[in-house]
């Protein structure tokens, strides 16, 4: 259950096959499934254990539990560990010990960050953790956690560009991130704990926090159009936005605000109750107790390096570890289809189907750009995934699984986009009143186009059982507005009143015209362009 020293992090763009464990995760390039891989991170405000399981460039959380056990507060006053924080700890790493070894992990590995490595005392508690626990533990510096924070994003953004800022008890950290690799890394002292022992009241501690952060611009340059947040007290205040805004989708991954956005929510959260905020959030009284110190350097972030775009990243330190050990071809997939494949194989019915069934429905989306065909093979990926819901509850299930999954490289309109076309890949009437809501979500166009999408699922998924492509075969002419369906004279008894019904709803959905025809003959490549007479509309 223990990991290895780091490796040497001088080239920071090399990709690292050796990284934090003695026994590499992906020693296979072709790797595509991981199995229960623990990360415990012990940070100046919570220890946290993670294992992850599931498609290797995009894992599923098999296991997480988090305490907030305050090691690092009051550190910058005595420059010592909180004792009542070692207390607790040591008690969760006993558990987190004894829960890994009940999971038989292949891999564990404990790293420290900024309370453990500026602690007096840290050496020593590192040493008796490990006497009592048998877990070993790696204590990084800042700069490596800002460079592991940051290939945290780029798990979930591959094409990610910008500014990362990972806030944590005791410091932050930035880093520069882009064609998908870290470029800049630097960490300051902007953590909550720290600046609660600022003197000189509320100019003090605006001033301390300016200087600090342009001399972090300094380091790491202006120019970042998009700011990643990495860290609970950003994923608190996100939390804040969502309900002062309404928002209805309350998953924290890739939630978009905008610097204006921010600035209005600091100012709500001034002016609410703490008592109130934490029962409509059910944001931890620990964390609530850090928050106002957060706002105030949120505040003067985004007035400092002026973002066009602040994303929430649900990603960080540990999805970093992992990424640390990916190859360089893993890195390049994209997390979702990877997930979306994993998923497909381990829940649906006939894995590999989500394959075939994306080719037979490409005719309708030729001239779709990458972004919004990326969409649809995710889809097909997973229109089967939820087959054992109860029928009547089916619909809403597949809607969940999208909308509220953990699923990287999707934004929420995305989520949205898959979630109703799934959903419509079964239902065949109106959307119940809370996924209305969360549909209001997406332009009126891409809510009808995801509609559509349901529709064709529909058809072509319950078309034929081994393949659609061996049925028939699907051509649209846009600018005739006519949706035709070539069938194979082997298979045209597949063509009847229950298919004909789905054809129809997909045709009308789309505003043509239903042709069918029967295919007449085969040639040597397998198929001919000459269709009988058989023509049905």
């Amino acid at each position: 259950m223990d990991g290895n020293a780091l490796a040497d992090t001088a080239g920071y763009d090399a990709p690292n096959t050796s990284g934090l464990f003695d026994t590499p995760v992906f020693a296979d390039p072709q790797t595509r499934a991981l199995k229960h891989v623990g990360v415990i991170d012990v940070g100046s405000n919570s220890v946290r254990l993670v294992v992850f399981d599931g498609a290797a460039r995009s894992p599923a959380y098999f296991f997480n539990e988090k305490v907030l056990c305050g090691l690092g507060r009051g550190l910058a006053e005595t420059g010592k560990l909180n004792p009542e924080g070692r207390v607790r700890a040591l008690a969760t790493l006993k558990r987190f010990a004894l829960l890994a070894r009940g999971m038989s992990l292949s891999n564990l590995t404990m790293v420290a960050t900024a309370a453990m490595r500026e602690a007096e005392d840290g050496p020593e508690f590192c040493a008796q953790i490990e006497c009592e626990t048998g877990l070993r533990m790696r204590i990084v510096d800042g700069p490596e956690e800002a460079r592991l924070s940051a290939q945290g994003v780029l798990t979930g953004w591959p094409d990610a560009k910008g500014l990362v800022c990972d806030i944590g008890g005791n410091s932050m950290e930035l880093a520069v991130i882009g064609d998908g690799k870290v470029h800049c890394n630097v960490s300051s002292g902007l953590g909550p704990f720290r600046l609660q022992q600022i003197g000189g009241g509320k100019k003090g501690l605006r001033d301390h926090i300016g200087l600090v952060l342009k001399d972090l611009r300094d380091q790491v340059g202006v120019h970042h159009d998009a700011l990643y947040l990495v860290g609970g007290s950003w994923r608190a205040i996100a939390r804040m936005d969502m309900e002062r805004r309404g928002y209805p989708l309350k998953v924290l991954h890739e939630y978009a605000m905008t610097p204006k956005a921010i600035r209005k929510t600091i100012d709500w959260i001034t002016d609410q109750d703490p008592a109130k905020l934490r029962a409509m959030t059910g944001v931890s009284a620990e964390r609530m107790s850090l928050v106002p110190l957060a706002c105030q350097v949120l505040r003067q972030l985004v007035h400092v390096f002026s973002p066009k775009h602040v994303y929430v990243s649900s990603y960080g330190i540990r999805e970093g570890i992992l990424y640390e050990q990916m190859p360089e071809d893993l890195r390049r997939r994209d997390p979702l289809i990877e997930a979306c494949h994993f998923m497909e194989y381990s829940s649906s019915r006939i894995p590999g189907f989500g394959r075939k069934l994306y080719h037979f429905l490409l005719p309708l989306y030729r001239n779709r750009p990458p972004a919004r065909l990326r969409l649809i093979r995710a889809a097909c990926l997973l229109h089967d995934v939820n087959w054992r819901a109860h029928p009547d509850y089916r619909a809403d299930a597949c809607f969940d699984t999208t909308t509220r999954a953990n699923l990287g490289g999707l934004d929420h309109p995305g989520r949205v986009y898959l979630g109703i076309a799934l959903m419509y890949r079964y239902k065949t009437s109106g959307m119940r009143p809370r996924i209305k809501e969360i549909a209001g979500l997406l332009p009126d166009k891409d809510l009808a186009e995801a509609k559509m999408l349901g529709r064709a699922l529909r058809f072509g998924a319950m078309f034929s059982m081994d393949g659609p492509e061996n049925a028939g075969e699907l051509r649209f002419y846009p600018k005739k507005e006519v949706l035709e369906l070539v069938l194979e004279r082997d298979m045209q008894a597949l063509f009847t009143e229950v298919a004909e019904q789905r054809f129809a709803t997909l045709t009308n959905q789309i505003g043509a015209e239903a042709k069918v025809r029967v295919r007449r003959t085969h040639n040597s490549n397998g198929r001919s362009d000459s269709v009988s007479g058989d023509t049905r509309s």
